[in-house]
């Protein structure tokens, strides 16, 4: 019999509720595991998180003195690498990359000295998480026990090693990009083609449109080489294209064996990764040499286990020009309502890092932190007119996905499958001016939607180093053998991480983070409850 956890009546109770989890255990945020609890307190204009409880499989039994130890070994089980030795026999052999000498990869074999240390070992690790909570009710605290004892719990390093599995000229690597545009996209796609080469690959091939050029007739690959994409990076977009939605994994794994292509990079989000990890599978089941290699690319940055991922530094930079035209339009008017709304379905990064880096914004409104209410005396309608009274003026910003349970719900989806959401901003709008209206003030409200302005310009500096070293550990990780992996930073160092585990939910601003707090310190908003 397990030992319950005795985090508290409500942590009891949120540890009963998840009593048929079917995960192994692990950190909350790595699971979906997070626990919200949120009181209110009575008369009051704010809402405070009591404590977050973390519900851990009920097997686990913290009086057993190896629970920390299997705990471990069972994320080491969980974040091992698969690789392409797993199913086939395969011989690995020197590396042919160097950035050592100036000899020509060409010349003789290949192969190398070991005078070189850039190489980074196989067992090498990097730490997931840091911090070491004292208690549960820790701004953010991530406990497995109830005395939030700290359990390390490390990744594969990414980078260059001394052996590979496949034969350079022998190679043939495909890129191709799925989803929705965002910055970055050609700088991935441009030091893939330059890391490909270095290691001595000449057959490099673009797939047009996402998965759909591997199937749609009229779609032909494109020949990538550094002549070719030398300068793609000074642009937005995807020099490939994108699109969503795709063939069947089995049509699309046909298509590789028909190209022969023996690695294949994957940039997209998480439906895309869904995707790889389903060509992976399939290229397993019939014992194929391929590596599948995933680049994690959103600018909601919601995926799972990553600091952040590539585009989402460039929008929040984008996004200030909209907040900074709406401020000077709400300031330079007679009760001016600056209103803006970002993109974030159901994770609120943008809209939060952007109402931070703003310092302008009076309201935050984001998915995670729900109910909000509008009308009422704690709702946003009301300290909206708080605003006006006090300073003239008022500056919003909200997340696309914040509000839904305020509108009517769409039954439609797109080619992804994700829900059509109903548009908060335009419901945002007509209520303000509806409420002003009703209460006989006046208010002139200026709506500013940037939504597809911000994801289609070009990656700004901190970005645009951050794909070329995802682009490059791509590359290296199938270069090793790996398949079914993704590659990003945890802790700010570049890991490997097998793309079943960044799949498994998805990531959320949590109310109770210190950035969050920081938010709202930032604009002094209160809980509208």
């Amino acid at each position: 019999m397990a030992s319950v956890p005795t985090f508290s009546k409500v942590g009891y109770t949120a540890w009963q509720n998840h009593k048929n989890c079917n995960e192994n255990v692990q950190l909350c945020n790595l699971r979906s595991l997070k626990i919200g609890i949120f009181q209110k307190r009575v008369k009051s204009e704010f809402r405070k998180l009591v404590i977050r409880a973390v519900a851990t499989k009920p097997e686990l039994d913290f009086s057993d003195p190896d629970w920390k130890k299997k705990i471990q070994e069972d994320f080491e089980r969980r974040y091992n690498l698969p690789h392409i030795r797993d199913v086939i026999h395969v011989e690995p052999r020197p590396t042919t990359f160097s950035l050592k000498g100036r000899i020509p990869i060409g010349d003789g074999n290949g192969s190398l000295n070991n005078g070189w240390n850039g190489y980074v070992h196989d067992d090498d690790r990097a730490l997931l998480k840091v911090i070491k909570f004292a208690s549960p009710n820790s701004a953010g605290a991530e406990c497995v026990d109830p005395d939030c004892s700290f359990i390390e719990q490390w990744v594969h390093r990414a980078g260059p090693r001394k052996m590979i599995y496949y034969e350079p000229s022998g190679v043939k690597a495909a890129i191709v990009t799925c989803g929705g545009l965002c910055p970055g996209l050609n700088d991935v796609i441009r030091q893939i083609v330059f890391t490909l080469e270095i290691y001595g690959v000449k057959n490099i091939a673009g797939i047009p449109f996402g998965y759909r050029g591997f199937t749609e007739k009229g779609l032909s690959e494109i020949p990538l080489s550094r002549h070719v994409v030398q300068n793609i990076n000074l642009e937005g977009g995807s020099f490939l294209g994108v699109s969503r939605g795709a063939a069947s994994t089995t049509d699309i794994v046909d298509s590789i064996q028909g190209r022969g292509i023996d690695m294949l990079f994957v940039l997209g989000g998480d439906g895309t990764h869904a995707g790889a990890n389903a060509i992976h599978e399939e290229c397993r089941k019939r014992k194929l040499k391929v590596s599948v290699v995933g680049v994690p690319k959103t600018i909601d940055n919601d995926i799972m286990l990553m600091d952040k991922t590539f585009g989402f530094d460039t929008a929040v930079e984008a996004a200030q020009k909209a907040i900074n035209s709406a401020y000077i339009e709400a300031q330079s008017a007679f009760h001016g309502i600056g209103l803006v709304k970002l993109m974030g379905r159901t994770s609120g990064f943008i809209a939060m890092h952007a109402s931070l880096s703003s310092g302008q914004i009076d309201i935050c409104l984001i998915p995670e932190v729900v109910p909000f209410n509008l009308d009422g005396e704690n709702g946003v309608l009301a300290h909206l007119e708080q605003l006006i009274e006090k300073k003239g003026f008022a500056m919003i910003c909200v997340a696309e996905g914040a509000g839904q349970e305020l509108l009517k719900k769409s039954n439609a989806t797109d080619a992804s499958g994700n829900v059509v959401l109903s548009d908060i901003g335009v419901h945002l709008q007509q209520q303000i001016k509806r409420h002003f209206k009703e209460k006989g003030l006046y208010a002139d409200v200026k709506y500013i939607d940037p939504t597809y302005m911000v994801r289609a310009v070009r990656a700004n500096a901190s970005d645009a180093i951050l794909c070329t070293v995802l682009g490059q550990n791509a590359v290296h990780g199938a270069f090793a053998g790996f398949s079914g992996i993704t590659t990003g930073t945890c802790n700010t160092h570049y890991v490997y991480l097998p793309i079943t585990e960044v799949i498994k939910s998805t990531r959320h601003v949590d109310p109770n983070s210190r950035m969050w707090h920081r938010c709202l310190t930032s604009t002094g908003q209160p809980d509208f409850i």
